[in-house]
């Protein structure tokens, strides 16, 4: 058994900074699918796990019992301390780290996340509420892309837990209707996340939650 499983989907974008997490870090993992789209994690037996009816959940199988937890924030935090690796190393760099993850649970991966789901999988695009969530997603976008205009990461001088976060559904342009010319800054600090050491897209990392399980690199 792997020391830590993430439940989990490839078309899960706060699934996927968790599981890229766990790939940079070299840590002992396995991916364990969830059905998303057959609705398993709205089923009474998810939700024992995780009352919450969401994805991802990580457990951890440590020496003294395991730890299960939910919310990606949570979980990268949690790593980060585990391992000593891409968390904040002060109390400055502290507030500025859990302060983008906050930006990013509220604004960017939640209206980016929401957009691509009305747009990309229920094809409801000239939907309004699908081009107001859009509108906002777009908004968070130029946030980030102007605070990284004279920066190579978001929250210190090295990559942190909040590019983690900040950045999982953003390798998706297309579904969910960025063109990153159009943010020269997001372009370029995509690309230095791409070139870490252990990079792996969505898909190479985890189970698809619509087809038949398969295996996971």
């Amino acid at each position: 058994m792997a020391e830590y499983e993430l439940w989990c989907f490839s078309e899960s974008g706060n699934a996927f900074k968790v599981a890229l997490m766990l790939e940079l870090l070299e840590a002992d993992w396995a991916a364990r699918r969830v059905a998303f789209f057959a609705g398993e994690s709205r089923s009474p037996e998810f939700r024992q796990t995780n009352v919450m009816g969401e994805v991802p959940v990580l457990v951890h199988h440590a020496r003294d019992g395991d730890i299960t937890m939910s919310q990606s924030g949570v979980m990268l935090d949690y790593l980060a301390k585990q391992f000593g690796r891409f968390g904040p190393e002060n109390e400055n760099e502290h507030r500025e780290v859990h302060r983008w993850i906050l930006f990013d649970n509220h604004k960017l991966s939640s209206y980016s996340a929401s957009a691509r789901f009305m747009g990309h999988f229920m094809k409801k695009k000239d939907d309004p509420v699908t081009q107001f969530m859009a509108a906002r997603a777009a908004g968070a976008w130029k946030v980030l892309n102007q605070h990284l205009e004279n920066r190579d990461w978001v929250a210190a001088n090295r990559p942190t837990i909040a590019d983690f976060s900040l950045s999982g559904y953003l390798f998706w342009p297309d579904q969910i209707g960025a063109n990153w010319d159009d943010y020269p800054h997001i372009k370029a600090w995509l690309e230095r996340i791409r070139a870490l050491p252990g990079f792996k897209l969505p898909e190479q990392l985890m189970p698809s939650g619509q087809d038949a399980p398969t295996a996971t690199a």
